[in-house]
């Protein structure tokens, strides 16, 4: 079995990804890396303490990255993500993504991922979108949306849990994992959770072209 850490967003995608290599008799999940800026996942907005309670439940080392902005030039992102892994003191010989999409994203992992002798895992890649949601659902994945793109979306779906009901509600030409960037999402509980994430209290905040969703929770 090849030793992998996943690259994890807090969402619904890592979460599939995570469950799917955990049953994989390939693999072995050693550890999770995250990126940030300023103490926050890039999108979902998740603070940092919030995804160490995630790997915390997972029973998983938490490797976490700081990026310069949210949209550093490829080489730098790419140095600090490999130099960021290479330096966790994990035994890493592979990086697991929760991409789906066939749209290039894979060439591009790979042309930084495998010059430093790691391998990349794409266990979602090429997946029809609307089965990915299912299996999310059918697999008892707790998601709640924490942020929403306001030219797709209203606002007003921040917080919501992610459903089957929630799903058959979005217009038609948006992805039903949001794989467009529509939403994304927290994932506070799973099968591999120790004990649930409870979202205490929230409001949600309004920035220029995206609404994320502010809480506190349970320690």
């Amino acid at each position: 079995m090849k030793n992998v850490i996943i690259s994890w967003s807090s969402g619904k995608d890592s979460t599939l990804t995570f469950e799917r290599l955990m049953e994989s008799s390939d693999y072995n999940v050693v550890g999770l890396y995250t990126t940030h800026v300023k103490g926050e996942v890039p999108f979902q907005v998740t603070p940092l303490d919030v995804v160490q309670m995630q790997a915390d439940r997972l029973g998983l080392p938490l490797v976490t990255i700081e990026l310069p902005e949210v949209f550093p030039a490829n080489d730098v992102y790419q140095s600090l993500v490999i130099e960021g892994v290479k330096a966790s003191g994990l035994n890493v010989e592979g990086i697991a993504f929760g991409d789906m999409f066939c749209n290039g994203i894979v060439e591009y992992r790979r042309s930084y991922v495998e010059p430093a002798g790691l391998e990349a895992v794409f266990p979602l890649v090429g997946e029809d979108s609307h089965d990915l949601a299912n299996e999310i659902l059918d697999r008892g994945i707790e998601t709640v949306l924490v942020t929403v793109d306001r030219n797709v979306l209203s606002e007003s779906l921040c917080g919501k849990r992610y459903s089957r009901e929630l799903i058959d509600g979005l217009p038609t030409d948006v992805d039903p994992c949001g794989e467009d960037g529509e939403f994304h999402t927290l994932v506070c509980n799973s099968k591999y959770f120790s004990h649930p994430i409870e979202i205490q209290s929230h409001s949600v905040e309004t920035a220029q072209r995206f609404s994320h969703l502010r809480y506190e929770v349970a320690s």
